[in-house]
């Protein structure tokens, strides 16, 4: 079963019934709003004072939450039901939550470009050179014996300047890949 909508019910008092009402039978309304969802199995989950109903489809999830303001509204229990909610596969979240932060932003957040490429020289001289050259630029290279490290806020700027830097260092091709959370750039193998 697909559980890609759910409508959120709030419970005033965690003590509420409200789940175990809509487990027995339903009243003559509810029973008819009901009807279209007889072949189904939707899913109910509790989380403190929230309910979850999931459904496979808008229209269930939509006919769901008749049914549940059916029961709440004659019961007199103090609960509110949210419209539908999807979830957004992509985005990892439901409809009604708002974006959260990428990886990208909480590195930036952090003080830390999320993307470097790196550049492997022939030399000490070189690499002081290309990272002299990276600052008269305005880019802030970090130097390591023949290794030169820059930051790029987005993988796209990372590749373009990976290119750019390959054509003029004579050296291995610059790599470009998330910045990790160890602080320890590994390059090359680590043979013996």
């Amino acid at each position: 079963m697909a559980d890609d909508w759910r409508i959120r019910i709030d419970v005033a008092d965690e003590r509420d019934t409200l789940l175990e009402r809509l487990g027995m039978e339903l009243d003559d309304e509810a029973r008819e709003l009901a009807r279209g969802l007889e072949q189904r199995r939707l899913a109910v989950s509790r989380d403190g004072d929230e309910l979850f109903v999931y459904a496979s489809t808008h229209a269930d999830a939509e006919q769901a939450r008749s049914v549940v303001d059916q029961v709440i509204g004659q019961s007199g229990l103090k609960a509110t039901t949210s419209g539908v909610e999807h979830w957004l596969e992509d985005e990892e979240r439901w409809s009604n939550e708002p974006p959260g932060e990428s990886w990208e932003d909480e590195a930036r957040d952090e003080g830390y470009a999320p993307w470097e490429v790196r550049v492997t020289t022939g030399s000490r001289a070189e690499a002081r050179a290309l990272a002299e050259r990276l600052e008269a630029e305005g880019l802030q290279p970090i130097r390591r014996f023949h290794l030169v490290i820059v930051g790029a806020d987005t993988k796209e700027a990372a590749d373009e300047l990976a290119a750019r830097l390959h054509g003029e260092v004579e050296a291995s091709p610059a790599v470009v890949e998330p910045l990790p959370s160890n602080p320890f750039a590994i390059f090359g193998g680590l043979g013996t």
